[in-house]
């Protein structure tokens, strides 16, 4: 059932395109990847972002199992009509219960690279989990993203925010930059107030992304909006959203055994 909605979903939307300096990023907290996904899990998560030219992931698991199902994802991803390549960051320097990896997959023939990325040590002492970070070439027209996951809502990640919004700050980058994951606030949220005055956008707003472990009285399975995209001003915005793949309360318990956050969007222009 979560299948046949997710295909249709894809079909109706068409979020894939491609063009001079254009592309679709999608960012995706995937919940435990690598300990406790199923080979029909992993199909289905394939063919949810099997239409963008870039996916960053958030909360691979630390240990090896994390790095083999980055890799069997790629492998499925490949037998649906285009090229992908990936990589995966080192474990962050956490605490044992918080030390994750980040994983980015991308379409090798849009997507170049040059380097094989890395965490941003400088952030090491300031936040749970260090931001991790590549370069990609889009028509030779340079592209850096930050994939992030912060610590929980309870455990103050608004300090996470303003460093990393302080290290942009001094860094100034002239290129495009985006800064994806999944913050635990709200993009209204006035934490985030500096990083759009210094040019940023988020590519969504008053959108939830989390799901409720159960739909409420009126059907609702959605809960928080704590996932975005962050883009530079040298970025057009082409689109922004999330993809609902579930649609129905009655595919919510299986929905969850993806993922308790749908993955968010960005169909963007280089400028």
């Amino acid at each position: 059932m979560i299948l046949r909605t997710t295909v249709l979903l894809l079909t109706l939307v068409h979020f894939s395109f491609f063009g001079q300096g254009k592309a679709t990023l999608i960012s995706w907290n995937i919940q435990d990847f690598g300990q406790s996904k199923n080979a029909e899990e992993l199909e289905q998560i394939a063919e949810i972002i099997r239409e963008a030219d870039i996916v960053a992931i958030q909360e691979v698991v630390a240990g090896y199992g994390g790095a083999q199902a980055v890799a069997k994802l790629s492998d499925l991803l490949n037998r649906k009509g285009s090229k992908w390549d990936y990589v995966i960051s080192n474990p962050t320097n956490s605490s044992k219960y918080a030390t994750e990896r980040y994983a980015f997959l991308w379409k090798t023939s849009k997507i170049k690279i040059k380097n094989r990325g890395q965490l941003i040590k400088e952030l090491d002492s300031l936040v749970d989990r260090e931001p991790f970070f590549i370069d990609f070439y889009i028509n030779a027209h340079k592209l850096t993203i930050l994939n992030f996951h912060s610590r929980p809502h309870g455990k103050n990640p608004e300090a996470e925010i303003m460093a990393i919004t302080e290290y942009l700050t001094e860094k100034k980058p002239e290129q495009p930059l985006i800064l994806a994951g999944d913050f635990n606030v709200d993009e209204k949220e006035a934490v985030f107030e500096p990083l759009k005055n210094i040019g940023f956008k988020s590519s969504i707003s008053n959108q939830k992304t989390t799901l409720k472990h159960k739909c409420d009285g009126n059907g609702r399975y959605l809960n928080y909006a704590i996932d975005n995209i962050f883009y530079s001003k040298n970025i057009l915005k082409l689109q922004g959203g999330t993809i609902d793949y579930i649609k129905f309360c009655e595919n919510l318990p299986m929905a969850r055994q993806l993922s308790d956050h749908l993955p968010v969007l960005l169909k963007f222009q280089l400028q």
